[in-house]
């Protein structure tokens, strides 16, 4: 007993031992915990350095891109629209040329006198300048004895055609033809294939069958031109019997000069289409080795069988202009394109994407070796970093050692009464106060202490008041869209002959809407849309009373305009807060087709009818529910014929904005029913709420949405 008690005597330390003993414990703890924090924290810093340098570079990648595109859509559309100005000027002025030879022809053709015999020059007799006059041509089976009448007055073109002729370096050549069988061609040449037969070819055919003036489609031209297409435009006299057709040809490789062959960045190019969807001319467009006699076919971009070319070629032929980003010829490409408004054709402009968008990849190499090259910079800064905290953590070792030794009972005290105050707010007391009076840093920090233990009680009173307040409007918003929920029909009644369909798409912020079939009678159904104003709350519960109220009216009435009076009165009594609704309500009559309504100041619908191409708004005189005791409702009847398809809707779908503040607007919905006619009736739907959404794009729905959709089979 006395050996074990001398043991316990040798290894007793004094209580001062005891805490220097802790206080260098959770010295050296805190300092090792610190510099195993600091390494990581290191780590984590030299990643996120790492990786938001490439996050950057990726960002600048996407938004330089981004603007590239932007730039280079802009770029092709102005491009498109200078070629398509120019085309417009050279068309014009070659159709000008037409019309002032016409007129001319047609002068001679009503004044003789002013017809003088000449020496008319065939192929086979060369003329001393073959600059100076015509080639006169007889078509197979024509006789050189031909009328001597028109033979001069055709030949007296020749006088207009040699200075028009030497104004326009666009031009391949003047001509006329006539129905007797003559041309008088500008400038005289020789090697025309004997079987040539003005009367047989498309400009001359195309003119007589229109009477009006035509460009052709490009055709092989009998000269070896290439590819040529001919303005042409019929002059006659019918008391002379004689019927000319004045042409201009101008060949394909000249459009290519003038008007499409400017260069797009490297690879791109422009092409001109008619109003067929017809290629007139791009870059490789040739006859190849084809004869004359041979028809040319060209490329159609309307039956390329590529959905985006084909909608792009649909926009082209209809004049539109506009910049489409569509993949053919093997990848993605801008197709910027404009009209040609004098001759109703389209000049295209088409450049790869990756053309585009290539000084933005090259710019992310750059970035890619910049990061790589901040990456290696970091970390040899972070293996740096480590060696001076490493360095410090054995000099603070140090420091705390000495300074345990000498300050331990000093700083006992106050450490166990800030310890007693943390203890005491982890527990939740933070109106505890921690008491420290050394008059250094240690009652500093207890008054720190004691003001972070009131601020964290302010914060969370705060906290608990903002989270009751957010549960509370939650709650409510939950109610009213439960509220308006239930009071929705589930489904719409099946009814022979008529396909029936409705739809409520709440907002976040409830709303007032509803719709509803009422059954009044055993042939008739009431159809009900309406729009309570406001929104929470007080909306759907207003909405719960006027449906009930509208309800029972109509069940007990099938007057439309009684009906809805009574429903107003009652509205009116009920209603303590200026609130109002519109509504329309219609008498379905299954039997004789008929739709009997009445509006208090709603939308009014829209009838659209399958022989036609207008949209009928179903207009009524009336204002809305619940805002004076006895309203004045005009009954309005129509009659329905199958196919017919009646729209109702809210504010919700024609008052939806986009990014720019527009409205979606009944045009729009007018357009979009009409083309939608054909469908069902949940189709229909459909397809308005999927074009409202796409119209929105990122903008929240601000108010309810609500549709009824009638057709008639």
């Amino acid at each position: 007993m006395a050996g074990e008690e001398e043991d316990r005597r040798r290894f007793r330390f004094s209580v001062k031992t005891k805490i220097l003993l802790v206080f260098l414990a959770l010295s050296v703890s805190g300092l090792l915990v610190t510099g195993i924090l600091a390494f990581v924290q290191i780590g984590d810093v030299s990643r996120y350095a790492v990786e938001s340098s490439s996050a950057l570079g990726d960002r600048a990648v996407e938004d330089s891109t981004a603007a590239m595109e932007r730039d280079a859509r802009g770029s092709l559309l102005r491009l498109a629209q200078d070629q398509a100005y120019i085309s417009n000027i050279i068309f014009d002025r070659v159709s000008g040329e037409i019309e002032m030879l016409v007129r001319y022809a047609g002068e001679i053709q009503a004044d003789p006198s002013r017809v003088r015999p000449r020496h008319f020059y065939l192929q086979d007799e060369e003329p001393q300048d073959p600059a100076s006059t015509t080639v006169l041509f007889l078509s197979p089976g024509v006789e050189k004895d031909i009328p001597v009448e028109e033979r001069n007055a055709a030949g007296m073109m020749t006088d207009i055609f040699i200075p028009l002729f030497a104004s326009d370096k666009n031009l391949a050549a003047v001509y006329v033809g006539t129905e007797s069988g003559m041309s008088f061609i500008y400038p005289w040449f020789t090697g025309m294939d004997a079987t040539f037969d003005p009367r047989l070819r498309g400009w001359f055919r195309q003119a007589k069958e229109t009477g009006a003036m035509t460009w052709s489609e490009p055709y092989v031209d009998l000269l070896g031109h290439g590819l040529m297409m001919t303005c042409s435009k019929p002059v006659s006299n019918p008391t002379r019997g004689w019927f000319w057709v004045i042409g201009a040809d101008v060949t394909v490789e000249t459009i290519n000069r003038n008007i499409i062959g400017t260069q797009v960045g490297e690879s791109g190019y422009a092409m001109l289409i008619d109003q067929h969807g017809n290629v007139i001319t791009r870059p490789g467009l040739s006859s190849g080795d084809m004869r004359w006699d041979e028809s040319f076919v060209t490329e159609n971009l309307l039956e390329s069988g590529n959905a985006g070319l084909v909608a792009v070629a649909r926009d082209m032929t209809a004049g539109k202009e506009g910049v489409a980003r569509v993949s053919f010829e093997g990848g993605d490409r801008f197709i910027a394109f404009a009209p040609v408004k004098s001759v109703n054709w389209s000049v295209g402009v088409v450049m790869p994407v990756d053309e585009v968008i290539a000084p933005a990849l090259s710019t992310r190499q750059r970035i890619l070796g910049a990061s790589e090259e901040t990456a290696s910079h970091i970390t040899w800064q972070q293996e740096q970093l480590k060696t001076v905290f490493t360095a410090a953590f054995l000099i603070l070792l140090v420091v705390v050692i000495v300074l345990s030794l000498v300050f331990s009972r000093y700083l006992t005290r106050p450490l166990e009464d800030l310890k007693r105050g943390s203890e005491a707010v982890g527990k939740g007391d933070l109106d505890y106060q921690v008491e420290v009076h050394t008059g250094d840093e240690f009652e500093d920090l207890a008054v720190s202490f004691n003001r972070m233990a009131g601020d964290l009680k302010e914060h969370i009173q705060s906290l608990r008041l903002t989270t009751a307040e957010k549960e509370r409007i939650q709650k409510e918003l939950e109610i009213a869209r439960g509220i308006q929920q239930s009071f929705l029909p589930e489904s719409a009644p099946r009814i022979p002959g008529i396909d029936l369909e409705g739809l409520n798409l709440p907002a976040a912020e409830v709303g007032g809407d509803f719709y509803d079939f009422i059954p009044v009678g055993s042939t008739s159904w009431g159809l009900v849309i309406a729009d309570v104003s406001g929104k929470g709350v007080p909306a759907a519960l207003f909405m719960a009373l006027s449906r009930t109220l509208i309800r029972a009216s109509a069940t007990r009435n099938p007057d439309p305009v009684e009906s809805i009076r009574e429903a107003n009165h009652s509205i009116y009594l009920d209603s303590k807060t200026s609130m109002f609704v519109t509504l329309f309500y219609a008498i379905l009559d299954i039997r004789e087709k008929t739709l009997t309504f009445v509006n208090a100041g709603h939308n009014p619908p829209l009838l659209v009818s399958p022989g036609s191409s207008g949209v009928t708004l179903l207009k009524a005189r009336g204002i809305a529910l619940g805002v004076i005791d006895d309203v004045d409702l005009e009954p309005v009847r129509v009659a329905l014929s199958p196919g017919d398809v009646v729209v109702l809707y809210t504010d919700g779908v024609t008052e939806a904005t986009n990014e720019r503040d527009e409205e979606y607007g009944v045009e729009r919905l007018s357009t979009l029913v009409q083309a939608s006619k054909v469908s069902s009736a949940r189709e229909i739907i459909d397809a308005i709420v999927e074009d409202v959404t796409a119209f929105a794009g990122s903008r929240p729905q601000f108010d309810d949405i609500t549709l009824m959709v009638l057709k008639v089979k």
